[in-house]
């Protein structure tokens, strides 16, 4: 099993101290090796048997940067990489190089550096798109930094903005040879997959495991284990993946979240008969891994 999730592992060498240098930024933008990344709406140009992501070169997209819509990711294979932002209502470009495609279909044939870069570029460039506005005063906002962080106009108000992450926990909880699995009535008929809910303010990530697992299914747990996270850019989640000793038994649907809930054993989950989380999400990982440990 790889030591990541998909769109995990640092394939991206964020270079934090370049992004406040706008003399090195405006060379690198047009330095010998320098790519981007183009992000139509929410969707990532991909090319090629086996797809890979399309990376540009700066004439190839100099018709569409401005000031507002390139960001700096980092260094990816030792040469800067920007994102470009494209606006959905345009007409999807570069045609003949590729086609944009949904992150989640990307997550599941690109290699894993290239998987991890073009879900940092989705990433930000949602958050922009979604941040043109201060939050505190309600004037619009500029980016600075390369495009990591964005400035108030309002002088008076001056705030800084940074880009948004959401953590939500995810928890694999097991009963001895059974674990426990939910599902939402607006998932294909069958699937079932790991108890996952926000963390709230003031709470911590293992008091946030015991409380979701409780409301959704009336589970009490005791021991908790963290596995591993997964950023979820859909549009703006960190996955942070826990495995629980159950305390109790008795499931009951507490605040109505889940259509479903059910424990299962290894032989039940390997039989094929009930379908499991996609296999690039987190939630997999995790039942592969209880699946394994048995």
């Amino acid at each position: 099993m790889e030591d990541h999730n998909v769109f995990a592992g640092a394939f991206v060498d964020r270079s934090g101290e370049r992004r406040k240098d706008p003399d090195w930024l405006a060379e690198a933008m047009s330095a010998h090796g320098t790519r981007f990344v183009p992000v139509w709406g929410d969707r990532c140009l991909a090319g090629g048997d086996p797809p890979g992501a399309v990376l540009l070169e700066h004439a190839q997209v100099e018709a569409f940067i401005d000031e507002q819509n390139v960001i700096f990711l980092g260094l990816f294979r030792n040469h800067p990489a920007f994102a470009v932002s494209i606006d959905r209502r345009q007409e999807a470009p570069f045609a003949d190089l590729g086609e944009f495609k949904d992150l989640r279909f990307l997550g599941t044939v690109l290699p894993p550096d290239e998987a991890n870069l073009v879900a940092h570029a989705r990433a930000i460039v949602l958050w922009h798109n979604a941040s043109l506005f201060c939050s505190k005063c309600g004037s619009a906002s500029q980016p600075e930094a390369g495009g990591n962080t964005r400035r108030c106009c309002n002088p008076v108000c001056n705030t800084e903005l940074f880009p948004r992450t959401d953590p939500a926990i995810i928890v694999l909880v097991a009963d001895g040879d059974r674990c426990l699995l939910g599902r939402q009535a607006d998932w294909p008929e069958g699937r079932y997959s790991t108890i996952a809910g926000f963390v709230e303010p003031g709470e911590s990530l293992e008091d946030a495991v015991r409380r979701e697992v409780y409301e959704e299914t009336n589970i009490r747990v005791g021991r908790v284990s963290y596995h591993s996270s997964q950023p979820w850019p859909f549009p703006s989640s960190l996955m942070l993946g826990f495995v629980a000793e159950a305390t109790s038994t008795d499931i009951r649907l507490n605040d109505g979240e889940l259509d479903d809930a059910r424990w299962f054993t290894r032989e039940q989950l390997g039989s094929g008969e009930t379908g499991l989380p996609f296999r690039i999400s987190i939630a997999r990982r995790l039942v592969n891994h209880w699946l394994g440990t048995g």
